[in-house]
């Protein structure tokens, strides 16, 4: 959860949140790195899964036929850009150029807290993103569903 400042370093390397780092350690699975890096679909950030989020969500993608029109497509978008990375003992991540190139990233970077993933930022377009996020959930009338007790 959580808004977390850091900064990109000339050689690609940004410290992941204390927050964050935690919580991916407690979904870590022995042998497999933390964390899948991939470009947003719709946005201009990246989206950073812990891996073991990241494995169920492809899971979905094997119910779809082989040879169904779009799975290719689908599989290109979901893996041909994704990055497996670990973070180091300080707790740093190298992110690929072309990722940093997508986010438009510069020396500062805002890590945006979403629940069972994170998105990494440029600081002014993820203050942008969260307004307007604020305004669509008020505009269509959002909530999250009462869960019985």
């Amino acid at each position: 959860m959580g808004t977390h400042q850091s900064r990109l370093d000339a050689k690609g390397r940004m410290s992941v949140p204390a927050a964050f780092r935690a919580a991916l350690r407690a979904a870590a699975t022995e042998g497999v790195p933390s964390l899948i890096l991939r470009p947003s679909h719709t946005l201009a950030c990246i989206d950073a899964w812990p891996a073991s989020r990241f494995e169920a969500l492809a899971a979905g993608f094997d119910k779809i036929d082989l040879f169904a029109e779009g799975q290719d497509d689908l599989a290109t978008t979901l893996y041909a850009d994704a990055w497996p990375v670990e973070p180091d003992r300080e707790g740093r991540i190298i992110v690929p150029d072309s990722l940093v190139q997508h986010a438009g990233l510069t020396e500062a970077v805002s890590f945006m807290g979403l629940g069972s993933r994170f998105q990494i930022w440029d600081p002014e377009a993820a203050l942008q993103r969260k307004n307007a996020a604020r305004q669509g959930a008020a505009t269509r009338g959002l909530t999250v569903p009462a869960v019985a007790r």
